[in-house]
């Protein structure tokens, strides 16, 4: 469960952050991010433990914020924010800051697709084009759950730069499913669909295509009605730069020096269905609460969406339909992670504990998942991951 699409930034005028003031300022504003959690049933020990994990960590990677959160049995029962949310406004992360999630976009959106499925509107195994007619025919049929699981044979960027359009996007689309088709719809495929492991932010818009062809609603009405509301998700949204939206972090990126300095620019509202919402840690893991307890799915359909998809000639993969598979926490878990200008996020669930974890971090190329999966090992009283 790697975390995906980390960005080169060229070097500009910086904003010194030093390591003490960022673990101070972390140290400070946990207690009062204590007061945001819905349960507090967290014993004192494990949030010592969480605590201490993440204050060691913002000392080491010098990350402005952080927000973390902790399910445990099935129940939200854990949220803080630690460090900043604006260094320049002097601003605290709490658990009600929304980060860009990036690439854990996906999760949503396969929850998404497998609840249509589940009711019936969605055959994951036709092609594409029944509910996308937009997308062109290609060389060989494509299929959701190809996509989904990506193994479509669709692009991701096509290179990392921030000069790419695409990486670097600065426009905003009114119609953003049908403009993150326009940047990739005519290209061949790069193998045929089901033989080898594309991961591709592209491929999910063309799944929010089908979700809109299947559902009957545009993708972020149906995503917002159908998962956020019924999941208590009440701050998620899409990310827009131009809105004025409370309780939205800044995005910082640490250039070559090593000083914390503003991320590039981001418009991402051609990618929303794989990496354009908005979330904050409570909120995540409310998503997390919501598909533990079968709010969303059915056991048996969030089982599908959680089974790896063996490539056609039969060989194992590890990524399921939108969905990481790991063992990295000494048990099976299941999450993802996201990296775009000014964000490292990483979400990571162990369903037969029904426990999970949300990190959000608000600066790129941090690795999230590290810090995900040391606080997953602290809840389920697991030894720490190997060095």
């Amino acid at each position: 469960m790697n975390q995906h699409c980390h960005y080169k930034n060229p070097e500009r005028r910086t904003l010194p952050l030093p390591a003490l003031f960022s673990l101070l300022l972390a140290l400070l504003t946990a207690t009062t991010g204590a007061l945001f959690a819905q349960n507090a049933k967290l014993s004192d020990e494990r949030r010592t433990q969480l605590e201490t994990a993440i204050a060691k960590f913002m000392s080491a990677t010098n990350v402005p914020g952080v927000s973390a959160a902790v399910v445990e049995r099935g129940e939200y029962v854990w949220s803080e924010g630690f460090g900043t949310a604006d260094l320049e406004n002097f601003v605290p992360a709490t658990p009600l800051t929304l980060y860009r999630v990036a690439s854990v976009s996906k999760p949503l959106t396969a929850t998404a697709a497998m609840q249509l499925w589940e009711h019936g509107k969605l055959d994951l195994d036709a092609p594409v084009q029944k509910y996308c007619p937009s997308f062109p025919q290609k060389e060989w049929p494509i299929t959701t759950r190809e996509l989904l699981a990506h193994l479509g044979g669709i692009r991701h960027y096509r290179s990392d730069s921030q000069d790419d359009p695409e990486v670097g996007n600065t426009k905003h689309f009114e119609n953003p499913i049908q403009a993150g088709l326009n940047f990739f719809k005519n290209d061949a495929l790069l193998s045929q669909p089901g033989t080898k492991f594309h991961y591709s932010t592209q491929g999910f818009t063309l799944a929010g295509c089908a979700i809109e062809g299947a559902s009957g609603e545009k993708y972020v009405d149906y995503v917002h009605r159908n998962i956020f509301v019924p999941a208590g998700m009440v701050r998620t949204q899409a990310d827009d730069h131009y809105a004025v939206i409370p309780y939205r972090t800044r995005f910082y990126h640490k250039d070559k020096s090593g000083q914390v300095v503003n991320a590039d620019f981001l418009d991402s509202s051609y990618k929303i269905p794989g990496g354009g919402w908005l979330s904050s840690a409570e909120d995540m893991a409310r998503f997390e609460v919501a598909i533990l307890n079968n709010v969303l799915l059915r056991s048996e359909t969030r089982t599908k969406m959680w089974t790896p998809q063996k490539l056609a000639d039969g060989s194992p993969n590890d990524y399921a339909l939108g969905w990481g598979t790991s063992k990295d926490a000494g048990m099976a878990t299941v999450g993802h992670g996201g990296g775009q200008q000014g964000t490292s996020t990483f979400i990571m669930l162990a369903p037969e504990p029904r426990a999970g974890v949300v990190v959000l971090i608000n600066m790129d190329n941090v690795d999230a998942s590290a810090l995900a999966t040391q606080l997953l090992r602290i809840i389920l009283g697991a030894p720490p991951s190997p060095q």
